[in-house]
């Protein structure tokens, strides 16, 4: 039988902070990356409860709150920022050795993602190892940390997926875990929280060793 492995992209795979680092401190100056950066990441989920904006909408209305919480001005022209820049995020350094050994093994790799379907699709052409199956908030009308992708993802492939791998534990491990979904937190920033993973790594280094042991072939 097929082992899938379902994967977060932005935090896990490609390095978001990077990419919205690198866009606040053009757009606000380095001063203020970030500050900004962790009012981002505060306001994008409470931006997302509205499941039905696509992601270049999400993206566009925390850019514009973040600067006027923080009482700075967007430049003209400037509120596609973050889209715009998207698809030029940095892939971390690891990924792409670590998701073509695990497809060697014979995994099955399928990508959940909060974006739309461009977005996806670029950044999977900058990792470079084919995936099987990408599930977009922009098309099923939900967010992490509701179930939405999942329940996709067990429509199209008629279960549920064999491990999850993730960076953030609010949208991915906590989700995962309430589901009985075996999960491998991608713990790069060294956080902490409830309820633990199955596993938890630093990088996508030893996930190829990781996938096996929680699911040997």
């Amino acid at each position: 039988m097929d082992r899938w492995a379902t994967f977060d992209c932005y935090g896990t795979l490609v390095d978001w902070n990077a990419g919205i680092g690198a866009e606040l401190a053009r757009l606000f100056g380095a001063e203020q990356r970030d500050d900004l950066l962790g009012a981002y990441h505060a306001l994008e989920p409470v931006i997302q409860r509205d499941g039905g904006l696509p992601y270049r909408e999400v993206l566009a209305r925390t850019l514009a709150g973040v600067a006027e919480e923080a009482g700075v001005e967007l430049p003209d022209g400037e509120r596609d920022a973050l889209g715009r820049s998207l698809p030029s995020w940095p892939v971390f350094p690891e990924v792409p050795a670590a998701l073509a050994d695990s497809r060697v093994r014979g995994w099955r790799l399928a990508a959940l993602s909060n974006t739309d379907r461009d977005f996806i699709d670029a950044s999977l052409e900058a990792i470079g190892v084919p995936f099987d199956l990408a599930i977009v908030a922009g098309e099923i009308g939900s967010y992490k940390p509701a179930h939405g992708h999942w329940r996709a993802f067990e429509r199209e492939v008629g279960r549920p997926p064999d491990v999850h791998v993730a960076q953030s534990h609010y949208h991915d491990v906590v989700p995962a875990v309430s589901q009985g979904i075996p999960v491998v937190w991608i713990n790069r920033l060294g956080e902490s929280g409830e309820p633990p993973p199955t596993r938890e790594l630093p990088d996508l280094t030893r996930l190829p060793d990781t996938l096996d042991e929680l699911v040997p072939a």
